[in-house]
């Protein structure tokens, strides 16, 4: 018993308290991402800024999100669009590479800013003709968006934007979404392992969101179902939209 308390707490870093409703947020805001197909990651972020210590913020948020996107991924693998993850990736891998030469040099705030106008274009821009993004828009958005995760927290809103332009069916959207949001979220952890930050502390606490989120994976799945897909698609577009209203929100606060 002592030793399950203290993986949930870390060892003393959190109250058992905050450590519980970490655990059933996780639920919560990944029932929300299965069945609206965003947002659960962004709600999530901003719980836990007000409850872990900043230097463990992103990178134990990135590791949950790891588990939590990786669960509806394989619950949705069938709907994947394997091309869009392929060269999603592969531009993922450079701009993991480049992030810490380029983005680090740049104010938060014109980060902010930047991403923000970026998803409200993405979303409400003209759609082109194609069905599908070429191979250079895939492997632009998995540079792009990479290159700010390590910085800005939860990108899921410009990945979502980005697979928002492929035209996508509501189960394609939330798998492919998730497929790259998982092997996003994986480079992140490498990186923050190989400039030394230990996991170990967090574990217990990560597993226990993360088995938490796989059942609200499986619930919001099934409400996915029951949605129209008109319905889907407009709410998706909203709740896009209001996160990057949120980002631009804060970007202006900072300058006041």
């Amino acid at each position: 018993m002592e030793l399950l308390y203290s993986w949930l707490t870390a060892f003393d870093a959190l109250s058992m308290s905050t450590a519980l409703l970490l655990v059933v947020m996780s639920f919560f805001t990944s029932m929300m991402t299965a069945t609206l197909g965003i947002g659960g990651g962004v709600l999530l972020l901003a719980v836990m800024a007000g409850t872990l210590p900043v230097s463990a913020l992103i990178p134990v948020h990135g590791l949950v999100q790891l588990g939590s996107n990786g669960n509806r991924a394989l619950m949705t693998a069938k709907h994947i669009d394997w091309t869009m993850l392929r060269y999603f990736s592969l531009g993922a891998i450079v701009g993991a590479f480049l992030a810490s030469f380029i983005v680090v040099q740049l104010p938060l705030v014109i980060i902010q800013f930047a991403v923000a106008a970026f998803i409200l274009f993405l979303v409400w821009g003209s759609k082109p003709k194609a069905q599908e993004m070429k191979p250079a828009g895939r492997a632009l958005a998995g540079l792009v968006t990479t290159l700010v995760s390590m910085f800005v927290g939860a990108t899921g809103p410009l990945v979502a934007a980005f697979v928002h332009r492929n035209n996508y069916r509501k189960m394609q959207i939330t798998a492919t979404f998730a497929s790259c949001m998982t092997f996003q979220h994986g480079l992140k952890a490498f990186v923050f392992t190989f400039v030394g930050f230990s996991f170990a502390q967090w574990a217990g606490l990560v597993i226990i969101m993360i088995a938490s989120g796989a059942l609200g994976t499986f619930f919001g799945l099934k409400a996915l179902k029951r949605i129209p897909a008109e319905k889907f698609m407009l709410t998706f577009k909203i709740v896009v939209t209001l996160l990057a209203l949120r980002l631009l929100w804060q970007a202006s606060a900072s300058l006041m």
